[in-house]
């Protein structure tokens, strides 16, 4: 049986892991340099500005090739990332000055010129580490033909200006420039011969090794950006305040008026008709339709609340820095398969409690009912990208990992899990008895079916959160840095409070209408705000976004369904949670024969 000190044990385990997986990523390199020591520098990705997710190999572009290419070993979440690190053709010794030192001379053939060509045209950027500092840079630029201004002619930069600063014996900072004079003109397909140059020039700096990647995330602190995500935080409040104030009045003295009603009803006669959410006291705990579904549901909810949970207490203590290769991916992976127990204990647990037999049909469910999809949308994403040659797919070595993750770990702690659910002795604790037949529910107005209640629902919560959230797509889908995880954090929180406090009006307004099938109302009203995040998606990719290409748009779309879908689960599991809560509190404090 899976005890609480195991569950924790194994988490610990994961952020042992994390941690060590962050330490490793860094190299086995003190970043300690003597004058004239040869200084790691990786050529990492190519790709379109606008498009994040659509890069390729640094040398899947006819640049000059070092005359030994090493491929730097990378972790799980790099590889996840996209990461791709191979050596540079560049070389830049510690504190060592160079001027127009050559790279190489190249003859381009017609195919590498409409190569380059096409880069230029889409903005291709390129990325590289230097002493695990990344840096970036623009390859070419467009510009107008003086001749015809209705045409455009496009250039190749040739020479690398970079600007390396040093304190003692660490590297502190790297910056690559293009010098803008020195091109290539590749817009005919002809051949050319070009020679590739670099410069390197060294400055001393007194900023210390151990500070040297706050610069990274400096553009976030700014103090305009940090009065908008307070101006965020101030709205939210606010609204979570007039929401609650206001539906806590009227819930109160409604249920006020109600209880007293009913305790008069009782004192003055026992054959006057009830009317209202006491009249349906014996349905309101009838169980649900689909209910192996609907615990599977709750399940992974659950999962995906502890997951969530534990990557902001990682960020929280400082592990996803800027720039820190791929810890997100690797944590988000670990710790996703060692909560399966988790989400295996809570459906079990909960389809016990709802008299369901089927545990192992609820088992497998509950395993399949986030990770199916999200297989489905990998695999065809994956071969999208492997049609593309692009560094987002995935090698078959790392897919074996991954599926040993899911084979060795996630799915006998889903097992584990299942059986201590199945074993707990916990049983439904409902206030009032069920009767042997459902009542009828009368008829309702439209705006009381499911898709308007939904719709309501969801609209409060994303409200109190949208600003935010395109900080969160700049970041994720752009080139911003996110780092104010603390302010994330109070975001989240607001969103869990109001996400239940509406949950549970609307709860409330739909027994009162004496509709007693509650259960899966309130969790697909407490999920309904992952369709909103999805709409914004829309709206983001088409209003606030310049990405472009078939698939750049499979990616977005398809990793940020699975996401909303992820919120979907999570946040109607919260919903539910609170509805059950106040169901039992509500019940529990009148007489129902």
């Amino acid at each position: 049986m899976l005890t609480k000190p195991t569950v924790i044990r194994w988490l610990l385990v994961a952020l042992l892991v994390v941690y060590g997986i962050e330490e490793a990523e860094s190299g086995g390199s003190d970043h300690k340099y003597k004058p004239n020591d040869e200084v790691p520098i990786y050529a990492n990705k190519v790709g379109p500005f606008h498009n994040p997710s659509e890069t390729y190999r640094f040398f899947d572009l006819p640049f000059c090739l070092p005359a030994h290419i090493k491929e730097k070993p990378e972790a799980l979440g790099e590889i996840l990332g996209g990461d791709r690190l191979l050596s540079a053709p560049y070389k830049l010794p510690f504190m060592v000055e160079k001027d127009s030192e050559i790279v190489c001379r190249k003859r381009l053939t017609k195919k590498d010129v409409s190569k380059f060509r096409s880069a230029v045209a889409k903005d291709y950027y390129f990325q590289m580490y230097y002493d695990d500092l990344p840096f970036w840079g623009f390859i070419g630029k467009v510009e107008k033909d003086k001749t015809d201004p209705s045409e455009e002619k496009y250039y190749l930069f040739k020479h690398l200006h970079f600007e390396i600063r040093y304190n003692k014996d660490h590297v502190i900072e790297i910056n690559a420039k293009a010098d803008p004079s020195a091109v290539v003109d590749v817009t005919e397909d002809k051949e050319i011969e070009v020679e590739f140059m670099y410069s390197v020039k060294w400055k001393e700096t007194d900023v210390p090794f151990e500070t040297r990647l706050e610069k990274y995330s400096q553009s976030l602190s700014q103090p305009h950006h940090l009065e908008i995500h307070w101006f965020s935080i101030i709205n939210s409040c606010v609204t979570v305040l007039l929401l609650t104030g206001f539906l806590a009045t009227i819930l109160m003295r409604v249920l006020k008026n109600d209880f007293v009603k009913y305790a008069h009803d009782e004192e003055a006669a026992d054959d006057l008709e009830e009317t209202g959410w006491k009249y349906i006291h014996g349905d309101v705990f009838r169980y649900p339709k689909y209910k192996s579904l609907f615990a599977a549901a709750l399940g992974s909810g659950t999962q995906l609340f502890s997951l969530a949970l534990f990557i902001f207490g990682l960020a929280l203590v400082g592990v996803f820095y800027p720039y820190n290769r791929g810890a997100l991916f690797t944590a988000l992976v670990v710790i996703y398969a060692l909560t399966s127990g988790v989400a295996g204990y809570t459906a079990a647990s909960f389809y016990h409690q709802l008299e369901g037999t089927n545990w192992v049909r609820n088992l497998l469910l509950t395993g399949c009912l986030f990770c199916g999809p999200l297989f489905l949308t990998f695999c065809f994403l994956n071969t999208v990208a492997i049609a593309y040659t692009a560094t987002a797919a995935l090698p078959f070595g790392t897919i074996v990992v991954i599926v040993l993750i899911w084979t060795l770990v996630t799915s006998p702690l889903l097992v584990l899990g299942g059986i201590a659910g199945k074993n707990s002795k916990a049983e439904f604790q409902a206030p009032v008895r069920t009767t042997k037949f459902p009542r009828e529910i009368p008829p309702l107005p439209w705006y009381r079916k499911t898709v308007p209640q939904m719709a309501m629902a969801g609209f409060l919560p994303f409200s109190a959160i949208y600003i935010e959230l395109y900080y969160i797509f700049a970041s994720v889908w752009g080139h911003r840095i996110y780092t104010i995880y603390s302010i994330l954090f109070i975001v989240f929180i607001i969103l869990l409070i109001v996400t239940a406090f509406i949950t549970v009006a609307l709860t409330y307004f739909q027994l009162a209408a004496e509709d007693h099938e509650w259960w899966w109302r309130s969790f697909l009203c407490g999920g309904s705000t992952g369709v909103f995040i999805y709409g914004y998606c829309l709206y983001y990719y088409y209003e606030r976004s310049d990405m472009s290409g078939f698939m750049q748009t499979s990616f977005f779309f398809g990793y940020m369904a699975c996401i909303c879908y992820g919120f979907f689960l999570m946040l109607g599991m919260v919903g539910f949670r609170a509805a059950l809560f106040f169901v039992r509190h509500m019940y529990r404090s009148i007489k129902c024969e």
